[in-house]
């Protein structure tokens, strides 16, 4: 009797995993996404070398930066930028792992899988050869993918430690100050706080549905649940949208961010500023 129990329960603990196994993993992917917004909140409240930074600087800065990537044509110059956004984050309490599993795995898949054909493609000369296809490899094709993965590593370690050490309200009055149009920063700050909204909408919806199912859902059947809920999830945006608007509107909303926090330059500022406006212009005189 001790046995059939054990194995009942045995049985039943087997099956549950599999019960609105999509939807489970549905709501893991929201929960992860909200997470990683307070973790950024809480990386950009912190005490750091970059938190202690105006925001316009650091958005100059960060434009810049990105900029000397994007003029440098040397692999020595690129990975010394790279360095440095590196030693930027530890300083502003970001740790390299935090960069590869947030930026750099997802960037050398996206880039790798544009680089790939360049060392096959690329004429130059021959520095090895795949043993079974008899493909060349060329030294001007490496250096070329080299040259695309690491733009693209280093341009969006700038980017993302511009936004993980800034809050997003600070950046999008940072872009307005710096003479980004009004309605660009409108569209950015609608569209920030509308995947949070999405996010909220999509979690009850499926917390929901996960609530009301009492035995697994054959393939088609989960399918059809995530799509139906999709195109609901849809509808309830738009409707959403339009009233939101319209009461931003009544009162008051031109699109400009509004803020009870005063921007100020301080010394350290200006110095930091004076800093990123020299890497470019030193990777250009290098050149």
């Amino acid at each position: 009797m001790k046995r059939a129990r054990e194995a009942s329960f045995g049985s039943c603990d087997c099956a549950a995993p599999s019960r609105g196994a999509t939807l489970d993993g549905f709501l893991v992917g929201l929960s992860r996404i909200s997470e990683h917004s307070l973790e950024a909140e809480r990386t950009a409240e912190a005490d750091g070398l970059l938190q202690g930074l105006d925001p316009r600087t650091k958005t100059a800065g960060a434009a810049l930066l990105i900029l000397a990537v994007t003029l440098s044509h040397s692999l020595a110059v690129l990975c010394g930028l790279f360095l440095l956004a590196i030693a930027l984050a530890a300083l502003s309490g970001v740790t390299p792992g935090r960069l590869a599993r947030q930026v750099w795995a997802g960037v050398a898949i996206f880039t790798g899988v544009i680089a790939l054909p360049s060392p096959f493609l690329v004429p130059g000369t021959t520095i090895a050869t795949l043993p079974v296809l008899g493909w060349t490899i060329s030294e001007q094709g490496l250096r070329s993918a080299a040259f695309l993965i690491l733009r693209a590593e280093t341009s969006a370690t700038f980017a993302v430690l511009l936004i993980l050490t800034t809050r997003w309200p600070h950046v999008l009055k940072a872009l307005r100050a710096l003479g980004l149009p009004v309605a660009m920063v409108a569209i950015l700050g609608m569209t920030h706080r509308y995947i949070f909204v999405l996010l909220s909408t999509a979690t009850q919806m499926f917390e929901a549905r996960r609530a009301r199912t009492l035995a697994p859902m054959a393939g088609p059947e989960r399918r059809r649940v995530i799509i139906s809920g999709a195109g609901v999830l849809l509808g309830k945006t738009l409707a959403l949208s339009g009233d939101v608007h319209q009461a931003m509107v009544a009162r008051g909303y031109t699109g400009e961010v509004r803020l009870m926090d005063d921007f100020a330059f301080r010394p350290h500022d200006y110095a930091a500023l004076a800093l990123t406006i020299a890497i470019p212009l030193l990777v250009v005189w290098l050149h």
